[in-house]
């Protein structure tokens, strides 16, 4: 078959999306099918592009200053040539990714060219909308996008069930849905990144940093921390909406104790992970966003590093059910007592953390998954109605 691949977000830029379709495309291309990549040119800095799999088409888009492809005039700088794009790609099915912008492009060219499309949600957009705070009018205008998308999809490709949900309450139908587990590239991630395991007391927050993450609870909690543990450092690997205020705070409370070093190759942030006592992930509760599990979480326990969520939800049920670290509630003090026990002793075995990540975790399984179910459903498209099973990854 002839697949094309929709997307802001390609390899070599760090982003779950990005390595979450790069392992689709090796999917893909394995099974002998022809893959073509429409995507954006990668910023400085990201590396040197990977290329080898399939056949990527790259297109210069705004950014903004972090050298990101976020905001509306950045999503539009890539919409409006995906258009012109797609209709004169040869393609028997098209995969899109986020933002809801891109996926009524792709669906109005698909209906066009009556070509199906499969739309890949990592994520609910507007309930992150609802979930940082954003005005009425912008939430209401996100949904309508993401809601004429979901409805028009011939499949869906959902990162866990509590997104499936969503998707399917957003009009999808749920025999087009399927639930491919998010995954981490376990060759990067991985203990044999580097020979050192955690031996300094530093804590390690990866990836985007939004208000609904609510990351600024490790920061409150630094204060206690380092009172009980005053060789403590946190470090923050990434970048996000914010970032300035996650820094503003952490020069107020603990500003020699704290670093934020940016957005770092996958390779260095695996590393980091690696050296640290403990991975922070957090999701501020009771904001719609509690069905959420980030990646972050895979490339931590990938590297055999033990992770402290700090929310509830279906993050926190992953940790802890399957004996990944540690959950705490969304409060500094109640943070503070764990980053301490994590900082001081053993809270999981980072044997079982690779294994457990390995077998349920991995991109390249992940991968094969999404690539059967794009391909299939791609040949049922001109069938009068749609069948299908939805399958827990």
């Amino acid at each position: 078959m002839r697949v094309v691949l929709a997307s802001r977000l390609f390899a070599p830029e760090v982003a779950a999306a990005a390595f979450r379709l790069r392992a689709l495309t090796t999917a893909l291309t394995d099974a002998g099918h022809r893959v073509t990549v429409l995507t954006t040119r990668a910023p400085e800095g990201a590396g040197p592009p990977l290329e080898t799999v399939a056949q990527v088409r790259r297109w210069p888009v705004l950014r903004d200053r972090g050298g990101n492809v976020r905001g509306y005039a950045q999503y539009a700088s890539f919409d409006i040539p995906l258009a012109g794009r797609l209709l004169v790609r040869r393609a028997d099915v098209v995969v899109c990714e986020p933002p809801p912008s891109s996926g009524v492009v792709v669906a109005a060219v698909c209906a066009v060219r009556r070509i199906p499309f499969h739309y890949y949600a990592a994520d609910v957009w507007s309930d992150a909308l609802v979930a940082s705070g954003a005005p009425g009018p912008v939430v209401a205008v996100m949904r309508a996008l993401e809601r004429a998308t979901l409805r028009r999809a011939a499949g869906v490709l959902a990162v866990s069930d509590g997104v499936a949900e969503r998707v399917v309450a957003l009009g999808a139908r749920p025999e087009r849905v399927e639930v491919v587990s998010n995954g981490i590239d376990t060759d990067v991630f991985s203990p044999a990144v580097d020979g050192s395991a955690a031996d300094d007391p530093v804590l390690v927050y990866t990836g985007t940093m939004s208000e609904w993450q609510g990351a600024d609870v490790f920061v409150r909690a630094m204060p206690e921390v380092l009172r009980r543990v005053p060789a403590a450092r946190l470090v923050f690997l990434g970048q996000g909406s914010a970032e300035r205020d996650l820094r503003e705070l952490a020069g107020r409370l603990a500003p020699h104790a704290i670093e934020f070093r940016g957005v770092v190759p996958p390779v260095e942030a695996a590393r980091a992970l690696r050296a640290a006592r403990a991975a922070l992930v957090s999701i501020v509760p009771g904001r719609g966003y509690d069905f959420a599990r980030p990646t972050k979480i895979y490339a931590a326990t990938a590297c055999g590093t033990p992770v402290l969520f700090a929310g509830a939800g279906d993050a926190a049920a992953l940790v802890r059910d399957n004996d990944l670290g540690v959950v705490a509630d969304h409060d500094p003090a109640k943070v503070a007592d764990q980053m301490v026990a994590m900082l001081t002793g053993a809270t999981a075995d980072p044997a079982h953390l690779v294994a457990w990540t390995e077998e349920n975790a991995s991109l390249r399984s992940t991968g094969r998954r999404a690539a059967r179910w794009v391909t299939g459903v791609g040949r049922l498209r001109r069938a009068p109605a749609l069948r299908g099973s939805r399958r827990a990854a």
